[in-house]
């Protein structure tokens, strides 16, 4: 046995014996193990052995008494015996394990006491923002019960005003679309200790706040519980199937929400439906009417308030100053009132919207009666109280009111807004109609008794059904309520003087406008005139247009389709009528120049390209073009794709090319075709101008609506047709030859007397000055003085002033113009060499007549310089009292259009 595991004290001769062992022991790893003695060994001195810490650590391991000092000095660092047992120490790893061991204690140890520098610099060293922060103590009491989720069992909550609230048991799996919920899942796991799963449901109409909260409470859930869990986020109509499994029955749907949201709700503004009419040119006044049909008058303009739209119906008698007024007045109404969300729509009478008809109950049976049989409505008086207190009572003094009651002195008959007073409140009455307006320094027992009074005052007389009450605190006044009094009008970047939409395209900016204001276009008033096109240059397009015409196919419309035009009738239009020509052109391929071209090789085919014209006469209506939008032209586009253009004319405004395919034969007659071809109406006379506008090219036989004989001109050519009451016989046919007439335009008359008048009819030439007195002056109403030159065709030029764009401008129409081209809503200024008219739509605006006459002067002095031979004498033409100096430089002057019902 070792003696190291004795527990007596260890003597010097027992060391002496065990020190062979002790050589070649590792207590560490075998306590028990005795290695035999080496003989070597036992014969070294004991003075070479040092009896020193390391062996009394190896003495206190094996549980033995620490050795006594012998007094002998350690053996000096040259000794080769004791370097062999350092280097065997060292192999073991004694010794570098308890180097090792004591560096890290005393680094521990500097670590655990810092030193006095250390103290004052962390003294002096400035904390982190989230030091100093503690998380406060949650208390989930408030929210949750306290014994949630301690029963295995499925709970649900549902999220009101930012709260979870506990859902029945009956009510689980039952979801609604607009809430969210959270859903807790007890259950005893396999260690026999309670569990969760929780999931937040997010309904798909949820509002944000109901997500949010079903978010956070489900964290909050999660931490009152201490479950390890995570929570689940589940999507209505995306759940997976261990969400759906915990539900027995299913989960249902549920429209809408059954919780309140925990924000406020912003309700839309419902807006009562309001008509008004307007009067007055210089002071426009709104005066409110039922919202029905019957109330619209066509002498009137009308404000339809529906809220988020705002209409304008003008009638057609109704004055243009006053709807561009009107359209001021609900341009302040959208920005003081609707907050720019409102849209304007302007409707002129015969254009309404079936949008418009529906906010009035509409539409009409007709409008356009008589005016005799319209009876004026007249304005009702507006009455001005002041609220003032008497003695002991309230006394309801009337302070004012319209024209026929003039108890003080009131500016033009008009209530002023000087009237009204801070410290006091009025009621103004009218009629339909009973405002509140407050004062800001009234007191509040005034304004107490002006609400009391108001509401004796509008059951005091007889009052339509739609009259209202309303209150007007001071600054906050409705603009309804500013039209009752005479300059209440607030600057506003709107400038009426613009169009509607002007407005619309540019905005209503009033630095915008302060720069129309000075900014105008008048260059085409000094661009020279558009010369005639010479006859040459006509025949040589006419030519080439020809040439890549490879067909052209006519269709027109006869009741609701369009069928093949009789070959025999083309180049003949009525006016009420609509045609569509589809041309074929070829398009030569070019060759580059730096190709050469191989003879032997065959030359590249043309491509082609369709151009379909739809052709509208002045009175057919626009049903025609629906028509062919949706049944010809789709076959049209079917069968040539790409290759399509079509391309839309109006009677008189057609373009050189279309009018090229005709060959100067181009007939233009009054009323319908179908009434034409009819057998068993008898025909009227006709008479037909033949002239040329601007180019050859433009030669048009335009029937006349009345055959007089102070419509013909020497210079040019005319065709009378007068009937017969004949069966054998239809009628004569005259062409008339003026004696300055061109032989070129003679020919094309007679071929077109003949294409219209073959059979039964008797065809005869006439020069000026051999009409036979029988029929000829006969039928075209007796002899009467007409013009001997067309000098004016040489002189003629018609402008349009227009502030469309923002600012007045100047434009110049092209030679080949008509009177479709009068705009009503514009100035039109026409020169035809001695005259210079200023011709004045019927919904002009002042600003723009006044403008326009200031360019018809600069246009006179301009040309009295360019042509002094010639002045020119300005003269005004009102629509509809054209005198025949005006319309002479049209041709074919008749009616003017209209828009059809």
């Amino acid at each position: 046995e070792v003696i190291l595991n004795s527990n007596r004290l260890i003597t010097l001769p027992d060391i002496l014996h065990l020190l062979p062992e002790l050589e070649t022991l590792d207590v560490r790893e075998n306590p028990d193990l005795v290695m035999p003695p080496k003989p070597a060994e036992l014969r070294k001195d004991l003075s070479f052995y040092n009896i020193d810490f390391s062996l009394n650590n190896q003495l206190q391991l094996a549980g033995a008494a620490p050795l006594e000092s012998t007094g002998q000095t350690p053996p000096s660092k040259g000794d080769p015996v004791a370097r062999k047992l350092r280097l065997r120490r060292r192999r073991d790893g004694q010794e570098s394990e308890k180097v090792l061991k004591g560096m890290r204690d005393v680094a521990k140890t500097k670590l655990d006491t810092p030193s006095k520098d250390d103290e004052e610099k962390a003294q002096l060293k400035p904390k982190k923002w989230n030091e100093n922060l503690e998380r406060p103590h949650l208390n989930y009491s408030e929210i949750f019960d306290e014994d949630v989720g301690q029963i295995p069992d499925l709970t649900c909550w549902e999220i009101e005003n930012f709260v979870p609230i506990q859902v029945e048991e009956a009510l689980i799996g039952k979801f609604y679309e607009a809430d969210c919920y959270i859903i807790l899942k007890t259950f005893i796991d396999d260690s026999q200790s309670l569990n969760w799963n929780i999931w937040y449901w997010i309904g798909e109409k949820a509002s944000l706040d109901k997500k949010a909260c079903s978010a956070i409470h489900a964290v909050n859930l999660r931490n009152l519980l201490g479950a390890e869990c995570r929570t689940i986020r589940e999507e209505m109509n995306d759940e997976d199937d261990e969400f759906l499994d915990m539900f027995p029955n299913g989960v249902s749907y549920i429209e809408g929400g059954r919780t309140a949201s925990g924000f406020y709700s912003v309700e839309d503004v419902e807006y009562e439906h309001r008509l008004y009419r307007a009067t007055g040119t210089k002071f426009v006044h709104l005066e409110r009417v039922p919202v029905n049909v019957k109330s619209l008058d066509i002498r009137h303009v009308y404000l339809m308030d529906g809220g988020e739209k705002i209409f304008i119906w003008s009638g057609k008698l109704a004055k243009g100053v006053t709807r561009t007024k009107t359209r001021l007045i609900a341009e302040k109404i959208n920005k003081n009132e609707r907050k720019n969300k409102a849209e304007i729509i302007s409707l002129a009478q015969n254009q309404e919207t079936p949008e418009f008809w529906r906010f009035i109950d509409g539409p009409p049976e007709n409008l356009d009666i008589k005016i005799s049989e319209m009876t004026n409505v007249p304005v009702a008086d507006a009455r001005l109280y002041k609220v003032g207190l008497g003695k002991g009572y309230l006394d309801l003094p009337q302070v004012a009111y319209k024209l026929r009651l003039k108890l003080i002195e009131i500016p033009n008959n008009r209530l002023v807004q000087s009237l009204l007073d801070s410290k006091c409140v009025y009621i103004l009455d009218c009629i339909t109609d009973i405002f509140i307006w407050i004062g800001k320094k009234s007191t509040r027992l005034i304004r107490a008794a002006a609400l009391k009074l108001s509401q004796e005052l509008h059951s005091m007389i007889h009052r339509p059904e739609f009259s209202t009450l309303s209150r007007c605190l001071e600054g906050t006044e409705s603009q309804i309520f500013k039209t009752k009094f005479i300059g209440w009008d607030d600057v506003l970047p709107v400038d009426y003087t613009r169009t509607a939409e002007s407005v619309i395209r540019r905005g209503a900016d009033l630095k915008v406008g302060q720069l129309d204001k000075m900014k105008t276009d008048l260059s085409a008033l000094f661009m020279p005139r558009q010369p005639m096109m010479p006859k040459e240059e006509a025949d040589q397009l006419t030519l080439d247009w020809n040439e890549d015409l490879d067909g052209m196919e006519s269709f027109v419309l006869e009741g609701k389709k369009f069928v093949r035009l009789p070959e025999e009738e083309l180049g003949m239009f009525c006016s009420e009528d609509c045609y569509v020509f589809l041309c074929r052109y070829w398009v030569p391929v070019e060759i580059p120049e730096d190709e050469e071209e191989d003879p032997d090789e065959e030359p590249p085919e043309d491509e082609y390209r369709c151009i379909v014209y739809f052709w509208q006469g002045r009175n057919a209506s626009n049903m025609g073009w629906l028509t062919f939008t949706f049944s010809l032209q789709k076959k049209f586009e079917s069968l040539f794709k790409d290759k399509l253009e079509v391309v839309r004319q109006f009677q008189q405004q057609e373009n050189l090319k279309f009018l090229s395919h005709f060959k100067h034969k181009f007939i233009i007659r009054e009323g319908s075709r179908k009434v034409k071809m009819d057998p068993t109406i008898k025909p009227l006379t006709e008479f037909y101008h033949l002239r040329a506008n601007g180019s050859p090219i433009a030669t048009r036989c335009v029937q006349l609506i009345k055959a007089d004989s102070s419509l013909l001109n020497s210079c040019n050519c005319f065709i009378l047709m007068v009937p017969f009451d004949s069966e054998d016989l239809k009628g004569i046919v005259y062409v008339w030859v003026g004696s300055k007439a061109d032989h070129d335009d003679a020919k094309i008359s007679e071929d077109i007397a003949y294409m219209m008048y073959k059979d039964n009819y008797t065809i005869q030439m006439i020069n000026e000055g051999e009409e036979p007195e029988n029929f000829f002056w006969v039928g075209i109403g007796g002899r009467k003085p007409y013009d001997k030159d067309d000098d004016f065709m040489n002189y003629i030029r018609l402008f349009r002033c227009s502030n469309e764009k923002g600012y007045f401008t100047v434009s110049e129409k092209c030679a080949d113009f008509c009177q479709d081209d009068l705009a009503d809503d514009d100035v039109m200024i026409l020169d035809n060499g001695q005259n210079v008219f200023l011709w004045i739509g019927k919904k002009t605006s002042d600003v723009e007549i006044k403008l326009a006459f200031k360019s018809a002067q600069v246009y006179i002095q301009h040309m009295r310089n360019k042509q002094p031979d010639r002045p020119r004498k300005l003269l005004l033409a009102m629509k509809y009292k054209e005198n025949r100096r005006f319309t002479k430089c049209f041709h074919g002057w008749g009616k003017y259009k209209e828009v059809p019902t």
